[in-house]
């Protein structure tokens, strides 16, 4: 069966096969072009065809005319398709190198899916995590500078950040002009870091030069530039890869449409990749745009899924008009009223904007309201906010209300961007669903994001229940992450693990213990463990039916009884989680991986971080030292070692942060036992991980000094004091001693702290009496008791104590805490906590009270203190082999009896017991395989020198004893010697003045290997040749070997052998001539003797010597440095060493090893196992290990503060916020020249309210006006019959408007209605201040029209005093004409001067309309008095907008709009288009109320 990725193909025999993507053939096989197959003349297009070509092209092609009158030509039904012929690589010309992208001409209708795999399969795309739909328009516009710079930097964080695809019109026109811009730093998408994908969707039609395209898998030269006249358009040359969408059109858009449409909605029905579960969204961005954008916008936020769309404000056109529709549709809830409100100034500014008919425009105007129906959908981005392009991007999706959080954070995962997850997805009343944030933190570590893993810890995840065996195994076997060395030491451990076997935590476990070394057993090879890991997966794999298993590969151990699994559940049950301490095991699996920022986070978390520091920085060099053996790049190992110190410089300063807070918790720190590191010690890690700067702290060494001396209490002649001791026992008794309190808060090995606890169980019973029950029950009485086996085969970490039983005769019960796998249930129930050293408070019995006491040490443990001190035996064993080697030296330099005397048998003995203890050190050592103790004691230099030099000395100490090879064992005698005195130098490592040398000597032994196989290479090269040339007649003998050697070697030392380097020769002959037999013959070639050897001891002596000493000073001036820390660090070896010793030393320790041997007979014959645990450690119980903890972990965050304090404090730190704070004053000035923008805005609408307010005064005063007149008139006619005087028409007109011109009409100066939208206007204002107005055109403001309605709202008010004169004259002329009479001048004067007189008489409706005049006229004085207050008060908070509050309170309807107006678009000259709007309502308010007096 054929798939759907492949495409059926019929062979010329009719087979049917299926053609694969990436075959050479798939392309032609699977994508078409289109061509016209019909002529059909357009009548828009005269005598071309629709499809853009001429009849005459047609007819050149064979193609016929469309006989059916009014067809209409169609893609589908006028069009052939064929196999497509252009596809390939584009050579963008014009830069220094030539920029190379992808093209394929294919079908407007071809499949999504198959251009998705062209995509992916065929030019290898990766999957993308977001697509970017770029839109706008596509007629070349100009951006602001600032605007552009936002949009550049937005776009490629945006894509970068996420891995997205960016899809644009792919021509060099509009909108893809400015993205290709912004993609000028990101030529090649192959190039590994931030690389962008740019994807061109361009019709083939339209593309410039688009014949030389055409040929299959072609390699084009094209040249990106446009020509001015040509209706084409050259591709965009900084994209990278082209969809050509062919429809059979020329030079016509549209076919890309449907294309591009259907390829974004196939791409978000894709899954993201991995472990994610939401599709790959789909964001669509604005920017300027035409109608055709807009439709494409309603096309968006309308379809399903929805589809988010971000508009660019101010960018011109389509965006602009989204915007300020947006803006008033989501300002209050009553969007659709503002809107309705607003609808005439709309039509107008989309008719200004696109110039269209009206029919056009209402259409547009509807689809832009159905668009900010969807206001959700729809996000605005105003570039003069804080917020980039690239978080209006990303926050789009979230605020589109159609991912749920879960997939919100797994888009959040995807990207990498933890800010938007910060801000807005974790926000307060977010609901999560079970399991939610576990599998994200899943996520976070196996894609290594360890910001994200961070604030999953802020937001609740319990990392105790997170982490179980499943997750963990999961977390090892991730492809996922930086490159690693973890395979190739798995394939160490487990040579026959094949490539794709995964690995189970046993495995980890080896490579654990073969990466710290020594004896260190990680917890996942322990017995506890495996039984533990074998149930778990034996219930596991039952329980799979029905569960959400983690699929992985099983292998079985058989033999061992060990299984990995395939099929576990994530959330196994609570048994199962083996994990107490999660960050530990989260910071092995960093660190293996090599997770260095995820292993610093796991650090920063949880207990013990000093330790695990200090494993850290061991397993990074085990893995370097790994690296470089496997012959891997060099980079890999310098940047393990780079980790390991950064992990010794953060244990350096936390032990230095706690040694400042508390020196004693400090010390504790160092020297308690840490269970979850295979019960080491800090102190024993920073030894394993050559920390010298650690180990040479003043907190390590006071723990050091005190280990040395013991019990011990000595300040000044503390050598002389120990010597003279030893040699006369009763001075032991004059030295101080620790008390006994105070050594049991001393390091100590399991074995002392056992005898402690039997001290105090035998103190307790005597203080209580012998016949106590509390005494008899006491488990310390009888030997046969459970606790006695305990508390012998107690574990270094157990916690002994003495704790009041809960009976009512109080007795005291000894008990230990041993988490021995031997160890019943029933014996560990027994078990109780309390420490040695805890003060007993009232609710403990009189009996226990009675046992703490602050005593002095008994003689006989003064006694066993002194000899148990590692300083004791240290003068002990110094003094015992210095008599040895006196011994060995007088029994070599006097005769050899022929058989042994007392000297030569204390040799023999002394050497026979030190050999003893050898192997006691091997049995003893802390492995538990015999195989595993040999390799750890093997890594001591001196232990393997030890060893040949003893059987050495017993091999010639068999030949001396039989007669005929007496003098062979005599010889190696001889050659033993040497190296006892040479091993003076580990006696001499005690000393601090000579340890340094010491080390130095090691060292350069180590280099000079080096420099003589150097020399060996040059020493050969001559001795073979000297020996060739002058004795080339010998036979083989392995002397000759010896020849080669012996004189050239000593060559270098000087001796030459003068008389070998030219002897005489001559064949029987003298030099002189005189006949001599004993003459040798010259041999051909020795003249060139000479000459060699001057090159060679050139090269020997001056060359190599030289070198040598350099390397020597080199290695001496390193070491003489450090030689503090050096001898510090030497130091603890030392005192771990002889702390194990037995007190007596050899021939004496025979003594000592005869004991050990009996009791481990008596051990084994009661069945109990052995301890090899022989450390110093600290024994706590668990609440002062709690305190402990907790005293750590404070310290922990105090040094994270007292960093951040000092990193604030640094040069680089305040030079970064001094650029951010000039950034900052940069905005600020950019953002206070736009507020005087608007201030000026204020400005002109104070000014031309004036304007109108003394409009409105004066129209006043005109009605009143004429309402006397017309009373004048009256009253004039009334008394005509009786006054004689009268006056014509014209004069009555002259007396009016001089009675008109008597108002004060201030003068004002305005253009005409014609030209004032052209000009620039100076008004006047009462205080005197000159207002400018400019024109402010509709791309940059919306405001342009409105500023036309309110010039010429004022210009008609203040022409109707010109226009009420001219009527009022005509009324008077033509009343005078109808009646032909004169009117009475006198009267008519005292009438029209007179008008307060007459005002009584006027009418109601007049009265009414001017007291509403009045009212108006209030409002606007109150009005401007705020705006004033107001203004002040801005410039004063130094344009801080704070307004609303003063907003909301302002009295009355028409305060409130124009005071909200003014507040919110023009004081920050956002939308100042609806200042207009209000003013222009209250501008023909007041003409109204002006026209109905005039008509009165």
């Amino acid at each position: 069966m054929i798939e759907d990725s492949q495409l059926a193909v019929t062979s010329a025999s009719g087979v049917v096969f299926a053609v694969p993507p990436g075959h050479h053939g798939w392309i032609e096989s699977t994508f078409c072009k289109r061509e016209c197959s019909k002529y059909v003349c357009s009548l828009d297009k005269g005598p071309l065809c629709a499809c853009g070509q001429t009849w005459s092209y047609h007819k050149t092609h064979g193609i016929q005319s469309s006989s059916v009158a009014d067809e209409v030509w169609s893609p589908t039904k006028h069009t052939i398709s064929s196999p497509t012929d252009a596809y390939g690589t584009i050579d963008f010309l014009g830069g220094p190198h030539p920029n190379k992208a992808q093209f394929i001409r294919l079908g407007f209708d071809s499949r999504p899916d198959q251009i998705f795999q062209l995509l992916t399969r065929e030019w290898g795309l990766e999957l993308p995590k977001l697509v970017i739909s770029v839109h706008g328009g596509k007629v070349n516009f100009k951006l602001n500078p600032r605007l552009k710079l936002v949009f550049k930097e937005g776009l490629l964080q945006a894509a970068k950040t996420t891995g997205a695809w960016i899809l644009t019109g792919g021509t060099s026109t509009g909108v893809t002009h400015h993205v290709g811009d912004a993609l000028i730093s990101e030529r090649s998408p192959r190039l590994r870091g931030g690389r962008v994908v740019s994807i061109g969707v361009a019709p083939w039609g339209v593309v410039e030069n688009r014949a030389s395209l055409i040929g299959r898998k072609k390699d084009v030269a094209y040249q990106s530039i446009d020509h001015p006249r040509s209706k084409f358009a050259a591709l965009n040359n900084r994209h990278s890869y082209f969809l050509l969408a062919d429809n059979g059109t020329v030079g016509r858009y549209g076919a890309e449409i449907p294309l591009r449409r259907k390829l974004e909605k196939y791409i978000s029905s894709q899954r993201l990749p991995a472990r994610t579960v939401c599709s790959i969204p789909v964001v669509c961005l604005v920017v300027e745009g035409g109608m055709d954008t807009i439709r494409t916008v309603l096309e968006y936020v309308t379809d399903s899924p929805p589809v988010p769309v971000v508009v660019v404000e101010g960018s011109g056109r389509a965006a602009n008009l989204i915007a300020f529709a947006h803006t008033y549709a989501t300002a209050t809830d009553e969007s659709s009223t503002v809107l309705d409100g607003m609808r005439e100034q709309l039509l107008a500014e989309i008719q200004q904007t696109f110039s269209i008919n009206q029919s056009q425009t209402n259409k547009l105007l509807a689809e832009l309201l159905q668009c900010v129906e969807n206001a959700d959908l729809i996000t605005i981005f105003k570039p003069a906010e804080s917020m980039g392009l690239d978080r209006a991007i990303l926050c789009a999706l979230f605020r589109a209300h159609y991912l749920t959080a879960a997939e919100q954070l797994c888009l959040a995962l995807a990207w990498n961007r933890v800010d938007i997850a910060r801000s807005e997805i974790f926000v307060y009343g977010q609901e999560w669903a079970e399991g939610a944030l576990e599998e994200a933190m899943m996520e976070a570590l196996v894609k290594n994001r360890f910001d994200f893993v961070k604030l999953l810890l802020e937001m609740g995840v319990q990392m105790a229940k997170f982490l179980t065996i499943p997750r963990l195994e999961e977390l090892y076997n991730s492809k996922q992450g930086p490159a690693n060395t973890l395979r190739y030491i798995v394939r160490d451990v487990r040579p026959h693990l094949s490539r794709n076997d995964s690995y189970s935590l046993i495995d980890i476990g080896l490579v654990v213990n073969k990466l710290m070394g020594g004896a260190y057993r990680c917890s996942y090879t322990r017995r506890k463990f495996r039984q533990s890991y074998t149930d778990m997966m034996k219930n596991s794999i039952k329980g799979t039916s029905g569960r959400n298993i983690l699929t992985r590969g099983l292998s079985h151990y058989s033999e061992s009884g060990l299984h990995s699994f395939e099929d576990l559940q994530y959330f196994v049950e609570p048994s199962h989680n083996l994990f107490s301490q999660p960050f530990n095991e989260l910071l092995v699996w960093s660190v293996l991986t090599k997770r260095q920022d995820m292993a610093k986070l796991m650090w920063h978390h949880g207990e013990e971080s000093l330790a695990k520091a200090l494993v850290a920085s061991k397993l990074y060099q085990a893995m370097a030292i790994e690296a470089a053996d496997d012959d891997l790049e060099v980079e890999i190992s310098d940047e393990l070692r780079s980790y390991a110190a950064e992990f010794d410089r953060e244990a350096l300063e936390l032990l230095d942060y706690c040694y400042r807070q508390d020196n004693d918790l400090a010390m504790q720190l160092l020297t308690c036992e840490l269970s979850n590191w295979s019960r080491q010690t800090c102190l024993r890690l920073a030894f394993a991980c050559h920390h010298r700067e650690l180990l040479a702290h003043p907190c390590s060494q006071l723990i050091l000094g005190d280990l040395w001396l013991g019990g011990l209490r000595t300040r000044r002649s503390t050598n002389l004091k120990i010597v003279l001791a030893i040699i006369c026992p009763p001075i032991i008794f004059r030295l101080e001693f620790k008390s006994k309190e105070e050594l049991q808060l001393m390091p100590q090995t399991e074995k002392e702290h056992m005898i402690d606890l039997k001290d105090e169980g035998d103190i307790l019973c005597s203080e209580i009496g012998p016949h106590s029950s509390s005494c008899s029950s006491s488990p310390i009485v009888s030997s046969q008791n459970d606790h006695i086996k305990i508390n012998k085969v107690k574990r270094a970490n157990t916690f002994n104590c003495v704790e009041p039983s809960t009976s009512d005769d109080s007795k005291c019960n000894f008990c230990s805490n041993d988490i021995n796998d031997n160890l019943s249930s029933s014996q560990t129930d027994r078990i109780e906590h309390v420490p040695n050293n805890t003060i007993f408070n009232e609710n403990i019995g009189p009996e226990c009270a009675a046992l703490h006491h602050h005593h002095q040490l008994p003689f006989t443990r003064k006694f066993m203190e002194f000899y148990a001190a590692p300083i004791t035996k240290f003068w002990t064993w110094t003094i015992a082999y210095f008599f040895f080697l006196a011994v060995y030296t007088y029994t070599l330099l006097v005769r050899t009896p022929p058989t042994p005397e007392w000297n030569e048998c204390y040799v023999i003995v002394y050497i026979a017991s030190f050999g003893m203890e050898k192997l006691r050190e091997i049995l003893a050592s802390e492995p538990v395989n015999l195989n595993r103790k040999l390799l750890v004691w093997a890594t001591g230099i001196w232990n393997c020198c030890d060893a040949f030099f003893i059987v050495e000395f017993f091999v010639g100490m068999i030949l001396r004893n039989r007669e005929n090879t007496l003098d062979h064992g005599r010889v190696l005698y001889c050659l033993n010697i040497v190296y006892w005195y040479i091993r003076i130098l580990t006696i001499l490592r005690v000393s601090r003045f000579l340890g340094p040398f010491v080390t130095m000597i090691g060292w350069m032994l180590k280099r000079m290997v080096y420099y003589v196989t150097l020399m060996l290479v040059v020493l050969m090269s001559y001795g073979v040749f000297r020996q060739s040339v002058l004795y080339p007649h010998e036979e083989f003998s392995w002397f000759l070997v010896r020849d080669i050697f012996f004189k050239p070697y000593f060559m270098i030392y000087g001796e030459l052998f003068a008389e070998e380097i030219n002897p005489p020769c001559g064949n029987g002959t003298n030099p002189d001539g005189s006949f001599d037999p004993t003459m040798p013959p010259c041999e051909t070639g020795r003249w060139l003797n000479p000459l060699l050897m001057t090159a060679y001891l050139l090269i020997i002596n001056i060359l190599m010597l030289n070198l040598l000493i350099a390397v020597f000073n080199s290695i001496f001036l390193k070491t003489n440095v450090h030689s503090h820390k050096i001898w510090k660090f030497n130091r603890f070896a030392v005192v771990m060493e002889y702390d194990q010793k037995p007190t007596l030393p050899p021939p004496f320790i025979v003594m000592s090893h005869f004991r050990l041997f009996g009791k481990w007979c008596r051990r084994r014959f009661a069945g109990i196992k052995e301890s090899y645990d022989c450390g110093l450690k600290l024994f706590l119980n668990k609440d002062s290990l709690e305190r402990l903890n907790d005293f750590e972990e404070e310290s922990m965050e105090g040094l994270v503060r007292e960093r951040e304090a000092k990193h604030n404090q640094t040069t680089e730190e305040r030079i970064r916020l001094i650029g951010q704070r000039l950034e900052g004053l940069n905005s600020k000035f950019e953002d206070s020249h736009h507020a005087d923008d608007a201030l000026l805005l204020v400005d002109s609408l104070e000014s031309r309210l004036n304007l109108l307010e003394r409009a409105i005064e004066r129209a006043t005063n005109t009605c009143l006006a004429l309402n006397d007149c017309i009373m004048s008139q009256e009253s004039f006619r009334r008394s005509l019959g009786e006054q004689p005087t009268s006056m014509t028409p014209s004069e009555a007109t002259t007396i009016i408007a001089s009675a008109l011109d008597d108002e004060k009409w201030a003068p004002f100066h305005t253009s005409s209605n014609n030209s004032d939208d052209e000009q620039t206007e100076c008004d006047e204002s009462d205080h005197g201040d000159t207002i400018l107005h400019t024109k402010d055109p509709f791309p940059k403001t919306l405001a342009g029209s409105s500023k036309l309605v309110r010039r010429a709202s004022t210009s008609h008010l203040l022409n109707k005093k010109m226009i009420l004169k001219r009527q009022l004259t005509e009324v008077i002329q033509d009343e005078s004409e109808d009646n032909n009479r004169k009117l009475p001048t006198s009267s008519l004067l005292f009438r029209a001067n007179s008008r307060e007189k007459h005002r009584p008489f006027a009418s109601a409706k007049v009265v009414a309309e001017a007291e509403r005049l009045r009212e108006l006229e209030g409002d606007v004085y109150h009005m401007m008095e705020r705006v004033i207050r107001r203004r002040r008060h801005r410039d004063s908070e130094n344009l801080d907008d704070s307004l609303d509050e003063m907003i909301r309170a302002a009295p009355g309807k028409l305060i409130d709009e124009i005071d909200t107006s003014v507040d919110k678009d023009e004081m920050d000259n956002k939308n100042p288009g609806i200042v207009g709007h209000h003013y222009r309502r209250f501008s023909d308010h007041a003409r109204k109320c002006h026209s109905r007096c005039t008509r009165i």
